[in-house]
């Protein structure tokens, strides 16, 4: 490929398409996701453990790079509610009551992040992300939402809680001390509550949570609020972030890598659908590697920034959607909004309730349980019903880490059961046609004198084998079949064991005097009998194109001519 097929390569689609009558509909979103960005970078970035305006940080220049990169047109990127949840989590076990330490193990986890992602991106390693499976997401996320929603109880009461992820810790403390409720937090906090989902369900196109920040701020100064004991958000540095190295060492990154492997799977789940929801909305496609290579360059580039990590957010895309964005670019708008506030508006946040963050982390926070998915699943498939479950108590019961790892153990445990236990098909053919089907779902389909036809639903691999080989025997011998015809066209891997499997089977049936087919097997398939040396034993005669074909030599060879006339055979 030529130089300027690379370059090309490195463009964007939506770059190459853009006209200027796209810049009206990102300018608008631009400043309109900005604009919603504000207080919910900050409330974020309390979330995760850090000053607020570290939230500022992390909304310049990752949304710089994915407006370079990115290929979803209408994903906005920033701080994520359970992605500082995580953070948290991670971070708080090793630098406990320390915030300049807390501070630069977060950046170095955006560092590690970002490099595990940008190295699984350019590996191809997308793949991992199945990993997470639809069950495990839906109870991982309404899990962390609720533990999201709790750990904010000590700002909305005004009572000092130990911090703790524990949502039975923090219920249990809040009730111990319901009556130190600091009055003056609790009523900003539940108003802002209350006004946020008015505004979400009777006037979404309206920022709710700049409305409410705003409010706030004018009742602390309009009522002196701050005199009467209301946690302000307090003096906010000017400026642009200095860029800086995130300071590091081997102890503290074996410490983080836990939290950097299970942030980089979870925020790459979340871009991923995100980016596929719009897409197929829109009618365009992403690219999921260079996502997630994009993902990890905003992490990795915007630690060196002061970023803390960052990924793709549902409600901010929402609203970027709705207001008409047409390509990535509405992201570098959004950073160029923020970066006016950082150098001249921040003297205004010094008056902003803690409160008021309480009451939009949790509104966010709750939004994401979602009681309708778990039931869905329940209903269409209930093991996946279960895991999701079984996945939401893990995760509030063990913690975050352990509650993935269960969800994925779990899927695991499921997928081996499933594939142990594969559907094994007694197969007639259908009259008048040359098409084979399950005699337990269609009786009237034809079945043959000592010619038995199966079909196995899944691949042969390890799980499988002995319970495969015992079912074919089991039924050659039920049935008195001289033929075993094995229909292989929904089998599309076979391992070493499997493969084994079925040189025994085919000995124990030679010993009894039957013969194996092997009728309609993939090229892949036939490549590893014939490396092995199966398809020599047996003899190119007995494998088949398809189990039709299959049928009528077995038909042939057992003189069977009257069926044969039956079915149109010359």
């Amino acid at each position: 490929m030529s130089f300027s097929g690379h370059t090309a390569r490195l463009i964007p689609d939506w770059m190459r398409s853009y006209q200027r009558s796209d810049l009206g509909g990102d300018l608008v979103a631009g400043i309109t996701v900005g604009v919603v960005l504000i207080p919910q970078g900050m409330a974020y970035a309390m979330l995760a453990g850090v000053s607020p305006v570290y939230g500022l940080y992390a909304s310049l220049v990752p949304l710089l790079v994915y407006s370079l990169m990115g290929t979803s047109r209408h994903l906005a990127v920033g701080v994520v509610a359970i992605d500082s949840l995580i953070v948290a989590a991670g971070v708080a076990a090793m630098a406990p009551g320390s915030p300049a330490e807390a501070l630069s193990l977060t950046l170095l986890l955006a560092l590690m992040v970002g490099v595990i992602q940008i190295v699984m991106g350019l590996l191809r390693f997308g793949f991992v992300v199945n990993l997470l499976s639809r069950p495990v997401t839906t109870g991982f996320t309404s899990a962390a939402a609720l533990i999201i929603g709790m750990s904010q109880l000590k700002h909305l009461l005004g009572v000092d809680l130990e911090r703790s992820l524990n949502i039975f810790t923090l219920l249990l403390q809040a009730g111990e001390k319901i009556a130190q409720l600091h009055m003056p937090s609790f009523l900003i906090g539940a108003a802002g509550i209350v006004l946020l989902v008015l505004m979400r369900k009777r006037f979404p196109r309206i920022p709710g949570p700049l409305l409410v920040v705003v409010l706030s701020a004018l009742a602390v100064v309009g009522l002196n609020l701050e005199s009467r004991g209301v946690s302000l958000v307090g003096e906010i540095p000017s400026g642009l972030p200095t860029p800086g190295m995130p300071v590091w060492t081997m102890e503290t990154i074996r410490g983080l890598f836990p939290t950097a492997v299970t942030l980089s799977l979870i925020q790459f789940v979340g871009v991923i659908s995100l980016g596929k929801l719009f897409a197929a909305r829109h009618g365009y496609r992403i690219q999921p590697s260079r996502e997630l290579v994009t993902l990890g360059s905003m992490n990795a580039i915007g630690s060196f920034f002061q970023s803390i990590p960052v990924s793709g957010s549902f409600s901010r895309s929402a609203v970027n959607e709705r207001a008409g964005a047409k390509s990535p670019l509405a992201n570098g708008i959004a950073a160029v909004l923020i970066a006016g506030v950082l150098l001249f508006l921040t003297p205004l946040f010094a008056w902003l309730p803690i409160p008021i963050f309480a009451s939009i982390i949790m509104v966010s926070a709750f939004g994401l349980i979602d009681v309708a998915e778990v039931r869905y699943l329940l209903r269409t498939k209930a093991a996946d019903g279960i895991i999701a479950l079984l996945t939401f108590l893990a995760t509030l019961i063990l913690g975050i880490h352990q509650g993935i790892l269960t969800g994925i153990g779990l899927s695991v445990i499921a997928i081996m059961y499933r594939i142990s236990r594969p559907n094994i098909a007694v197969l007639g053919l259908l009259p008048e046609t040359r098409s084979f089907r399950d005699v337990t779902n269609h009786p009237t389909a034809l079945q043959f004198e000592e010619i038995l036809v199966i079909r196995v639903d899944a691949s042969f691999t390890f799980a499988n084998a002995d319970r495969v080989r015992d079912r074919i025997i089991a039924e050659a011998r039920e049935r008195g079949a001289r033929t075993v015809i094995l229909d292989a066209t929904t089998i599309n891997d076979l391992d070493s064991t499997a493969l084994a499997m079925l040189q025994d089977t085919q000995g124990i049936l030679q010993t009894a005097g039957v013969q194996l087919h092997i009728a309609g097997a993939h090229q892949e398939v036939l490549n590893v009998l014939q490396s092995s040396g199966l398809w020599e034993k047996m003899g190119a005669e007995a494998f088949f194109l398809s189990p039709w074909r299959a049928l009528i030599s077995a038909l042939k060879a057992a003189g069977r001519n009257d069926v044969l006339e039956q079915l149109e055979v010359e």
